[in-house]
């Protein structure tokens, strides 16, 4: 993330500097609009696609009292609320970098390029603390890590409780709004395209698992992901407040390693496996069924890629800090002897002088013969 620049005069309206400095009551206006239309009788059915969450399906229960749950699936019409709530990532951006990071960056005076990582640990760091812990209360509340079979079992899960189609929702928009978060943040040239490769990343794969009624090993997945995640941002903050801290990225190694090991077994066990022996098999796109083998294939490779480019990515970090912290080594240990040298020399000057200067006995005999 770049560094914001609010300059004292204010710039021409609708220019590019204008944007950048109003862009957060831009888009709030714009949500505004959307929220005031479900005042108006005439507006409220246009409004309420972006807003709510659509293609509601009531289930009635069998049971002594009978009850009526509401589940979703997914739709086109799913384009508009993620467009929504993107408006509303863009804003609680804004007000995280505004009322927390800014002031905290005012009073650690971070260089240029501390900055700029500051400011995307803290974000990031705000985000996967909520996605986890939203996360994994849904996982506790629908029991797929106590019964990891659910995770394939009656597959396709075209329905979906409330809260995780609209955990889907959220995390859509917000990788949606790091993309016009890049020229908002006045992002460097040469940081975006590694910015550009993981917000693709995660598009791509948290719209392939909802969109293929994967949903389940999604969101496992995307828990066990944002936990790690967490703790290297976390690691990174701590890190700048104080160098000497590194303990957090030891342990952040280890567990980035057994991710991406838990990661693989997950999606081999249920794609691989799970899938490849359940009963309905075939292609049926009205019924939301893909479970065949090019689709399996397609899944695990795109998968397995991914964990081999991230762990291609944490080794040559690992080795980026080796090599930096023996050179630091290296320094140290030559400062030290020239140090001990240098006072030893100055000792020697000042024994020389005593032992040989003009004032000393030895010296006048010298001179005399």
């Amino acid at each position: 993330m770049g560094i914001r620049k609010k300059s004292i005069k204010n710039p021409p309206v609708l220019s590019h500097e204008f944007v950048i400095q109003n862009h957060a009551d831009i888009v709030s206006c714009v949500a505004m609009v959307f929220l005031l239309g479900l005042m108006f009788e005439v507006t409220s059915k246009f409004a309420v696609l972006f807003i709510t969450v659509q293609y509601n399906v009531t289930i009635s229960t069998n049971g002594p009292e009978e009850t009526a749950v509401n589940h979703f699936h997914h739709g086109i019409k799913d384009l508009a609320t993620i467009f929504f709530y993107m408006l509303v990532a863009i804003i609680m951006h804004a007000i995280i970098q505004e009322y927390v990071l800014d002031k905290i960056n005012r009073k650690k005076h971070f260089s240029k390029t501390k900055h700029s990582k500051f400011n995307e640990s803290g974000q990031l760091s705000a985000f996967y603390l909520f996605s986890f812990g939203w996360g994994a209360s849904i996982l506790l509340s629908e029991n797929f890590l106590s019964n990891p079979v659910t995770l394939w079992e009656e597959y396709p899960h075209t329905l979906m409780p409330f809260q995780m189609k609209f955990y889907f929702i959220c995390q859509l928009g917000y990788w949606l709004h790091a993309l016009p978060e890049l020229y908002f943040q006045k992002t460097k040239k040469e940081d975006i395209p590694r910015q550009l490769v993981y917000i693709s990343l995660y598009l791509v794969h948290i719209a392939g698992a909802y969109i293929l009624n994967l949903n389940r090993l999604g969101l496992v997945l995307l828990v066990l992901h944002y936990f790690v995640e967490l703790l290297f941002h976390v690691s990174r903050l701590i890190y700048f407040s104080n160098e000497n801290r590194q303990t957090g990225f030891s342990i952040w190694a280890v567990l980035f390693v057994l991710g991406r090991l838990l990661t693989l077994s997950l999606s081999v066990l249920t794609v691989g496996f799970g899938l490849a022996t359940a009963e309905n098999q075939g292609f049926d796109l009205a019924a939301g069924n893909f479970n065949i083998l090019f689709v399996r294939i397609t899944v695990l490779a795109a998968i397995c890629l991914t964990q081999a480019f991230m762990m291609w990515k944490f080794i040559n970090f690992q080795l980026r800090r080796w090599r930096e912290h023996a050179q630091a080594q290296t320094l140290k240990k030559k400062q030290v002897p020239s140090k001990s040298k240098s006072k030893k020399d100055k000792a020697n000057g000042v024994n020389g002088v005593n032992s040989h200067g003009a004032d000393s006995p030895r010296a006048r005999k010298e001179k005399s013969s």
